[in-house]
């Protein structure tokens, strides 16, 4: 599957509107109408999108944004960036403080609303057993997950500050209502 091919079918499952969870359940549905190579094919493209966005400065404006992000959070997080669709995924990948021209990551930042969406990580493997009543082959690889070696504390202030402004802005010290 070419990379047009997999931000085209979240496309069209976002094109329902919705939540995150139904946006995966239509991702589910479209991608088990296609042949099982094809839903083989978004699995490893998935596996790239994840691995590609596996980065610590995407790490930390999750942890901003929900309040804190467990190495599953982060999966989480990243599946529901998924379902933003790929421009916002990619200029997030390419500069996480872009976040906070999203506004639903601005209205959080009162409301405290969390985004996560495991179930958009599951696609590929529910679209199989759908379509096949099998097992995608091969096993749940996890993600491949590049080296971390800029680590920093997601709870100091000023680092928080000085790496994602904006975010920090809304997060750091939340607006007023």
């Amino acid at each position: 599957m070419r990379t047009d091919d997999f931000w085209q079918l979240i496309d069209r499952a976002r094109s329902g509107g919705g939540e995150p969870d139904a946006i995966a359940a239509r991702a589910v549905a479209l991608l088990a109408a296609r042949d099982p190579e094809e839903i083989v094919g978004y699995a490893q493209h998935q596996r790239r999108v994840l691995a590609a966005s596996y980065r610590v400065d995407l790490w930390g404006a999750a942890y901003l944004i929900n309040g804190g992000a467990s190495d599953d959070g982060f999966e989480y997080f990243r599946g529901w960036l998924m379902t933003q669709g790929r421009e916002v995924f990619a200029r997030a990948v390419a500069d996480p403080d872009s976040l906070a021209d999203l506004p639903q990551i601005r209205s959080a930042s009162l409301s405290g609303e969390e985004f996560e969406c495991e179930d958009m990580l599951a696609v590929p493997w529910d679209a199989y057993r759908k379509a096949t009543a099998t097992d995608l082959p091969g096993e749940r690889a996890a993600t491949p997950q590049p080296d971390l070696n800029e680590f920093w504390d997601f709870d100091d202030e000023e680092e928080a500050r000085r790496r994602l402004p904006r975010l920090a802005a809304l997060f750091v010290e939340p607006p007023q209502e």
